[in-house]
């Protein structure tokens, strides 16, 4: 695109022709308002597109813009629903990268809807060609706007109440294999660790309905599972059942036959399966009263890139709104992408009610959640009884921790597994109550623990040498 052009008066009162969006789009004067919403990009304009252009840009292809001046721009009010770049600053040690700051007008997003948000948003703006990267960091969402979402149907203070549980952190597993279990068998692992001490089992993300194991079949066969577990340990137990399906009606027949059988949770790929379908399924479990966990399947996709696609912290906080009870959010201390205070970041936007800009967080802007309920954020992948202190230490008690090889892999099999992972969290969650540092003290508070615990003694020999050193991708 040139950026000089000429402009002809055309009869009908406006110029015809190519302007800069900057003459529009950019107002470094503009004060947001409280119900504007914000928005935070890394942008990396191409060579010779000067960065206020190349803002300016974002905001107007997010917004009401479009390449060429239109005459249809007369028949609406264009000041009152453009977006505005109002701020500009350079990504600190990157050439070229410019973290640039968007207010957009409450009237342009449809009330309850994150599937027209995100269209707004990066719907197109993304292929730009003036751009040769971008990627959403967060966004500020007002509570004008807050309160036309339903949220998590329940949220982490009545799921306490339902299940019974409190003082600690949930302890979750997931079943393995993932793939290829008869439905009886499934239902066996679940009943394996359910009765050795756990709060929740899990399917994997892929399980849905395949040949091998019926949807059907799977739920009744592990309903069978949590009552047993529940009639010999006297404790409320739960399995995620994943209700993802090829059609929305197909996921409500499964939903509808979860709360038949009388289970008390279900699980979405609220990603994978898209917005429309999530918020759908959420405000459903709120009326008939199930928990819903959510996994987050695909995000890697468009958040592990640092100058490219959507962070982490924004789908995070898009799922709060369309709703959701549980959201995997990665364990800093396991396999998966994740630094500490990028991940606590967005773990305090799941679960906090107000939560202040923190740039060495990674949070932009201040979020007040105005009341809606919070998320339980879930730790899972690759973690095991060695991880255990420095979970409780950095999650605290309103999370998940989700052990699958890390229960399942115990050499004595699933119920010691779990006996291991449960004697290891009470252990750790007495020692931090009695004041100890979990930190520093944390090996030889399991030690201590293994010695009156067999099965946490053969878990702790087991994984002593497991570890997942990587440098990390997202990092401010």
């Amino acid at each position: 695109m040139a950026y000089a052009q000429t402009q002809t008066q055309s009869n009908t009162g406006y110029k015809a022709g190519v302007q800069d969006y900057r003459l529009t789009y950019y107002t470094p004067d503009y004060t947001p308002k409280d119900t504007d919403l914000l928005a935070a990009f890394r942008m990396s304009p191409q060579p010779g597109v000067p960065a206020e252009e190349a803002a300016a840009a974002v905001a107007a292809e997010s917004s009401t813009g479009t390449w060429t001046t239109v005459w249809t721009d007369l028949l609406t009010d264009l000041d009152r629903y453009k977006g505005r770049c109002y701020h500009i600053e350079p990504v600190k040690g990157e050439d070229n990268q410019y973290f640039c700051f968007i207010a957009y007008p409450l009237d342009l997003f449809e009330e309850g809807s994150v599937t027209n948000l995100l269209t707004s948003l990066v719907g197109n703006v993304f292929g730009f060609k003036a751009l040769r990267s971008l990627r959403l960091e967060d966004i500020r969402v007002p509570v004008a706007y807050l309160k036309t979402f339903q949220g998590p149907p329940h949220g982490i203070t009545v799921e306490r109440d339902k299940l019974n549980k409190y003082g600690r952190p949930l302890l979750g597993c997931t079943i393995k294999p993932k793939l290829g279990l008869s439905a009886k068998n499934y239902g066996r692992a679940v009943y394996e660790v359910l009765r050795g001490g756990l709060d929740l089992t899990k399917d994997d993300e892929n399980i849905n309905s395949q040949p091998f194991m019926r949807w059907r079949d799977r739920f009744l066969f592990v309903q069978e599972a949590i009552e047993k577990a529940e009639a010999e340990t006297g404790e409320i137990k739960g399995h995620y059942l994943n209700v993802t399906a090829p059609t929305c009606e197909d996921m409500m027949e499964r939903a509808e036959f979860a709360k038949e059988i009388g289970t008390p949770i279900i699980m979405h790929d609220f990603f994978t399966a898209g917005f429309t379908a999530n918020t759908s399924l959420a405000k459903w479990c709120r009326a008939n009263g199930l928990l819903l966990h959510i996994h987050r399947a695909m995000h890697a996709v468009v958040d592990r890139q640092k100058n490219h696609g959507i962070h982490f912290r924004v789908l995070a906080k898009c799922l709060r709104m369309s709703g959701g009870d549980h959201l995997h959010s990665g364990t800093v201390v396991g396999k998966l992408e994740g630094e500490k205070g990028i991940t606590m970041g967005f773990v305090d936007l799941m679960r906090e009610n107000y939560i202040e800009e923190d740039r060495s967080r990674g949070i932009f802007f201040t979020q007040d959640w105005a009341s809606m309920p919070g998320v339980f954020p879930v730790a899972s992948g690759g973690i095991h009884v060695w991880h255990m202190p420095a979970l409780v230490e950095i999650f605290g008690d309103d999370s998940c921790l989700q052990f699958g090889g890390g229960t399942a892999g115990h050499p004595w099999g699933n119920a010691p597994g779990a006996t291991a992972n449960r004697v290891a969290l009470e252990a750790c969650v007495q020692a931090r109550n009695e004041g100890r540092n979990l930190m520093r003290e944390g090996g030889d508070i399991l030690r201590e623990a293994g010695k009156w615990s067999p099965e946490l003694a053969v878990a702790l020999e087991l994984w002593k040498e497991i570890k997942f050193e990587f440098e990390a991708m997202d990092t401010l």
